[in-house]
């Protein structure tokens, strides 16, 4: 089993890339993340692997990450969330690479409306996550700190968020000026059309 690979990026493309090692070519499939991080072709690199063989037709598959973390959560959404393959896990990691941390918090505590406010699942798709993953996730050590969990947690923040994303803003902008807004209050005293509003102030 290949556990990881340390090569030469040979070429590099949205969602594979060639990796060469010692003479020979390993076409990976890699998440958006991933690629985006990737060094240019001709710059070494190193990506932790997961092996997938096809149910029909015994071909296998190479999917690579840039740290232990990606992965195991990878390994996660394919094994353990009813009807993922590897390929919609790599759809999932992708929005899920936002911030493994917050992630994990939204699993844990079924924080329905920040998995659809934050990352950008639908609603269904939220719910399936937080049954199939609760009682897995903790089980993974996640490095880092969570990112936005001054605005998560609370509904009308959570609600806030999504709609200034809504709008067209990056999650990074939308949660600072969330922050920035609720600084000396209480979530809960704000309806989410006030957060929004005294969020626009500082975007």
């Amino acid at each position: 089993m290949i556990t990881h690979l340390r090569g030469t990026v040979e070429q590099k493309h949205i969602n594979t890339l060639i990796l060469d090692v010692g003479g020979v070519g390993y076409e990976i499939s890699v998440p958006l993340s991933t690629s985006e991080k990737v060094p240019a072709p001709g710059n070494e690199t190193k990506l932790y692997i997961v092996e997938s063989v096809a149910m029909y037709g015994g071909s296998t598959s190479l999917y690579g990450f840039l740290s232990v973390e990606e992965r195991e959560i990878f390994r996660l959404l394919k094994d353990e969330v009813q009807g993922t393959g590897a390929r919609k896990a790599l759809d999932y990691l992708d929005k899920v690479a936002k911030s493994l941390p917050d992630f994990r918090r939204c699993i844990i505590a079924k924080d329905v409306a920040s998995l659809t406010g934050i990352f950008g699942f639908t609603k269904k798709t939220a719910e399936k996550l937080a049954v199939a993953l609760k009682d897995k996730i903790g089980e993974i050590g996640l490095g880092g700190k969570e990112k936005w969990a001054p605005a998560m947690g609370v509904r009308s923040s959570s609600d806030a968020m999504a709609g200034l994303i809504a709008l067209g803003y990056r999650e990074s902008q939308a949660r600072q000026a969330i922050e920035q807004a609720l600084s000396g209050l209480e979530a809960n005293s704000l309806s989410v059309e006030d957060i929004i509003r005294r969020s626009l102030k500082y975007l």
